[in-house]
């Protein structure tokens, strides 16, 4: 089930993203959310509900910790965001890959070619990390809030 994916999840950053969806979905859902917007330490931004909105704002720093890391880079990149995962203390990367199947682009995608898929999840999976691709977050932030509500 998506939304036990994100059982025990308080805090998440997020490293770009195939639309506001995600970052929107994952704070109506109640996650505290703090997208880094660039390669600066200061280029972060928590989203939060405001009055029935999703407001952001930049604060000039990383989260001091995060459950769990998002990401939606290239695989090559995945190194440097195990470390960063690592520095947050986080418990679980998501990545996506915005690919629906070979060369089929979808804002939802996550389909990933099994050879870098079991490359990546070794090195997630290898420092102590759970690794997950799918399902697309949004759809798990929004199955959280739907089984929270019950």
């Amino acid at each position: 089930m998506p939304a036990d994916l994100l059982r025990g999840v308080k805090t998440i950053l997020v490293i770009d993203w195939p639309s506001r969806d995600v970052p929107e979905s994952l704070a109506r859902a109640g996650f505290q959310v703090v997208v880094k917007g660039g390669p600066k330490p200061e280029d972060h931004f928590p989203w939060e509900m405001k009055d029935g909105e999703i407001a952001s704002r930049r604060t000039g720093h990383a989260p001091e910790q995060a459950d769990l890391v998002y990401g939606y880079r290239p695989l090559p990149e995945l190194p440097q965001i195990i470390s960063l995962a690592k520095q947050l203390q986080a418990r679980i990367i998501w990545t996506q890959s915005g690919l629906v199947a070979p060369g089929f682009k979808n804002l939802k995608g996550c389909w990933v070619p099994d050879e870098e898929l079991r490359s990546a999840r070794a090195l997630v999976e290898g420092v102590g990390l759970r690794y997950v691709t799918q399902p697309y977050i949004g759809d798990a932030a929004l199955e959280a809030v739907i089984a929270n509500s019950l």
